[in-house]
């Protein structure tokens, strides 16, 4: 019996430890993919819930630390205050009505905090407010975690007034609030209140918040572990078509070998 040579044998141990890293490898990314599924899962239902059930007190300036996206976007909360309609804020948008702007209003709090609510659409940006509310009011509407920087490749410019992102802290600053809760609330079209005088005629439409989850886990997941298939398949076919090779072209194929510097 022929032994193959040392070099045959070192090139084949080498393929089958490429091969097992590579399968091992896609297999993991599969599994994580079915976690990730999973857990996508789960987010979606806690979602459903939160924004079917009925709207409780938005979280005081005693929780404000403890409020987290996971927990807490999209629970349907109300607030109550006064709007300041002066310190409104414009943000580019794009919706079914197409472009335009989200209207972010301050509320101000009996408790002296302050609430950014994000009234609606306006397809033009508004011209200025004539005075604030007077009166208390009292929204429902989702809770929304703060979206620091800006959009992609369009950095806020708070400046030149240019918001592309509804970034709390950052229009807060700009228009002299605090202590400003982390985060905004998406107004019902329901609790949307009339007209004011103070907001000089503008009406913006409320109730258009999008919940959509992108959820192609699965597909990541079957797409991985057909890849670890493949590279399994086609070491198992290398392999075989190695052994039924005939023994005279296996000898000459490894003497060859032997011969090489």
């Amino acid at each position: 019996m022929t032994r193959a040579p040392r070099g045959a044998m070192r090139d084949r141990r080498l393929l089958t430890a490429i091969v097992l890293l590579l399968v091992v490898g896609f297999a993991a990314l599969g599994t994580w993919q079915l976690e990730r599924l999973a857990w996508k899962q789960d987010l979606m239902a806690r979602v459903g819930q939160r924004v079917n059930a009925l709207a409780i007190d938005a979280p005081g300036p005693a929780n404000w630390a403890q409020v987290t996206r996971q927990s807490d976007e999209y629970r349907r909360v109300r607030v109550t205050g006064a709007f300041l309609y002066t310190r409104s804020t414009a943000v580019q948008a794009v919706t079914e009505f197409g472009s335009g702007f989200w209207l972010l209003t301050p509320l101000g709090r009996t408790d002296g905090s302050v609430v950014l609510i994000n009234r609606g659409f306006v397809s033009q940006r508004p011209v200025g407010a004539i005075a604030d509310a007077t009166e208390l009011t009292t929204v429902t509407g989702l809770l929304r975690i703060s979206e620091p920087g800006g959009a992609f490749l369009r950095s806020n410019d708070p400046g030149h007034e240019r918001w592309y992102s509804r970034d709390v802290a950052a229009i807060a600053a700009a228009r002299g609030l605090g202590p400003v809760a982390p985060f905004f609330i998406d107004l019902d079209r329901a609790s949307q209140p009339r007209r004011s005088a103070g907001d000089n005629g503008v009406q913006p439409i409320a109730g258009l918040t999008v919940i959509a989850f992108s959820n192609n886990h699965l597909v990541y997941a079957l797409t991985w572990y057909a890849l670890a298939s493949m590279v399994a398949g086609g070491w198992l076919i290398a392999m075989r078509r190695d052994r039924r090779r005939p023994r005279t072209a296996r000898q000459d194929h490894e003497s060859n070998d032997v011969s090489q510097p």
